[in-house]
């Protein structure tokens, strides 16, 4: 039986609250007040409870998921398969589940989204209502995933997608920085540069993505049933400026700078889908991509953004680049610090 949702409800169900992005999210949602839960594979895993409420299940399986979701008047959708393995073939079955249990509690669905679903025609600054002609597999799937959700708000669930740049964050093991830029878990010996210089590249820092949906959801009377934002997060005008503070942060001025090797990902791709998802997303590196946050500031009035520095550096730090010896003492923070509220709130003007 389909409930009536009211704006008195406060209960989240998170799918991917393990990982980076839905980590952050569901501490977020936790430090608003709400009622949050989490859906987890392997009951005894060793988890960071964070006023998470640990339900066992797995989101591929439909009757998981409603059960976990029984009540909710919000589904953050942020999970992916396991390792990422078979990812064209799993990620739109669980997208199913999920849009099938949000139609039942006339549920609002959180989708972070990605700049994957556009292609050069739209590039360099894209507004919400621009073409998506993708060029990748990855793209085009985001692209049905997304077609999927809005077909959903004609069956009683609501919407919310925030697209984002290149994730980083205190606990984003899985995104460009950890895995394009640095090598995760170990020193490092040198930065890759994936693009060329002089072109810019748009990042967003997770703590900052979770505190706007915050700020979107506390207006869940203006949204409307199918809202979309974009962010613009930290802007790198040209291509360097994310290197420079990590750099900075790891005390090391002089550790190489290499030139991405896409040669190497390109061959090693067949064998290793790592590698394989990482040349796709060569092309946008090649050229200025950057999401227009106009729509956001008219909505918000401001972008909650924390400062580049003590974002890289709390991102190296939860990282563990602080245990492997290579990361200088972070200075005391003050507990919202701590809890990776964003340092600062300033309005990212289009510029």
């Amino acid at each position: 039986m389909e409930r009536q949702a009211t704006g008195t409800d406060r209960t989240a169900l998170v799918l991917g609250a393990t990982g980076g992005v839905g980590g952050e999210m569901a501490r977020a949602l936790a430090a608003r007040g709400w009622t949050v839960r989490g859906l987890r594979r392997k009951p005894a895993e060793r988890l960071r409870q964070d006023g998470i409420q640990w339900m066992f299940g797995d989101a591929m399986n439909a009757a998981d998921v409603a059960a976990a979701a029984e009540g909710a008047a919000l589904i953050v959708h942020a999970v992916n398969p396991p390792g990422y393995r078979h990812w064209d073939r799993l990620v739109l079955p669980m997208l199913d589940n999920s849009i099938a249990a949000a139609c039942v509690n006339r549920a609002r669905i959180l989708l972070p989204g990605t700049v994957y679903n556009y292609g050069p025609d739209v590039f360099p600054l894209i507004p919400e209502t621009a073409a998506q002609n993708p060029l990748t597999r990855k793209g085009a799937i985001r692209v049905e995933m997304e077609r999927r959700l809005h077909r959903a708000v004609g069956q009683g669930a609501r919407l919310l997608i925030l697209r984002c740049g290149d994730f980083f964050g205190p606990q984003a093991g899985n995104s460009w920085f950890s895995q394009g830029l640095l090598t995760p878990g170990k020193p490092p010996t040198r930065i890759n540069q994936p693009g060329r210089p002089g072109i810019g590249h748009q990042w967003a820092y997770l703590p900052d993505v979770a505190e706007t949906a915050m700020r979107l959801l506390d207006r869940e009377a203006e949204l409307g049933n199918d809202a979309m934002f974009h962010m613009d997060g930290h802007w790198d005008a040209d291509g360097g400026r994310m290197v420079s503070a990590i750099l900075r942060a790891l005390g090391e001025p002089s550790l190489p700078v290499r030139r991405m090797p896409w040669w190497v990902l390109r061959l090693a791709g067949p064998a290793v889908p790592l590698f394989r998802e990482l040349s796709e997303m060569r092309y946008l590196w090649q050229e200025p991509v950057r999401l227009d946050n106009r729509r956001l500031l008219a909505f918000l009035g401001e972008e909650p953004h924390t400062p580049l520095d003590p974002a890289v550096r709390r991102t190296l730090a939860g990282l563990e680049y602080l245990k492997l010896g290579h990361l200088p003492a972070l200075p005391a923070e003050t507990p919202e610090a701590g809890r990776c509220i964003p340092d600062r709130v300033a309005s990212r003007r289009m510029g």
